[in-house]
């Protein structure tokens, strides 16, 4: 499939990547990466398969290595959460400036997607070391691998209607709207009527995040989320 590669960058999945910073960029990017070729980086090192193993030789103790091979492996990354995500490249000149000894397998970004599933914790970082680099939430990874549609959950209509349900018997809650978060994926406003405590802030806050959790649909669509207090 991927015979004649000369290592550049598929035409949508570039045109998504220079496009301006935001969800719909991403959201372009994901979208791309159903039919893209990526570039999966392996990095070969050297595995001891024995211990070391001391010999008497004249007299004199001499310690004989164990026996050595080279072998390669996938390479996965930290986010900065403590998540494991694999890192793949739109195309050779990413790879390189990213680590120059790093051999390429080209794959479909389907396959990618269903290794990070399996061998990380459901993440991927494109382009790691730039020029732009994005990193794909889980629930997008997953509709990767299952090959289906991705929605940002700030655009998804199940998710804000499962949030707005699941607040709605949180007491204390006036009401809620989701946001675009900071540093999460997803923001959601907490409407709090005036004059609580910092105590009953603290536990209508703890509440929702419980009941938020409880949500299936949040669980599966939302990959973080932060929330914020404002007077209703």
């Amino acid at each position: 499939m991927f015979a004649g590669d000369d290592g550049s960058t598929d035409p949508a999945l570039a045109a998504a990547l220079a496009a301006p910073e935001g969800t719909d960029r991403l959201q372009a990017v994901v979208a791309a990466l159903t039919t893209a070729r990526v570039l999966v980086p392996v990095v070969s090192y050297v595995e001891e398969h024995e211990e070391a193993v001391e010999h008497q030789i004249n007299g004199a103790t001499v310690e004989v290595a164990g026996e050595k091979s080279a072998s390669a492996a996938m390479v996965t990354l930290a986010t900065p959460d403590g998540r494991s995500a694999i890192p793949v490249f739109s195309g050779m000149d990413a790879l390189r400036a990213w680590r120059a000894d790093a051999r390429p397998i080209p794959a479909e970004g389907v396959r990618a997607a269903l290794a990070a599933v399996a061998d990380a914790d459901g993440l991927l970082v494109l382009d790691p070391g730039g020029p732009v680099t994005i990193p794909v939430p889980r629930p997008a990874v997953w509709a990767l691998a299952q090959q289906r549609p991705w929605l940002p959950a700030v655009q998804d209509p199940a998710v804000a209607a499962a949030i707005d349900g699941a607040l709605a018997a949180v007491p204390g809650v006036a009401g809620s709207r989701v946001q675009p978060g900071a540093d999460a994926e997803v923001r959601v406003v907490l409407e709090l009527p005036p004059g609580l405590s910092r105590d009953q802030v603290r536990q209508i806050v703890q509440q929702a995040g419980q009941a938020l959790a409880a949500e299936e649909i949040v669980a599966e669509r939302v990959d973080s989320l932060q929330f914020q207090v404002r007077p209703a």
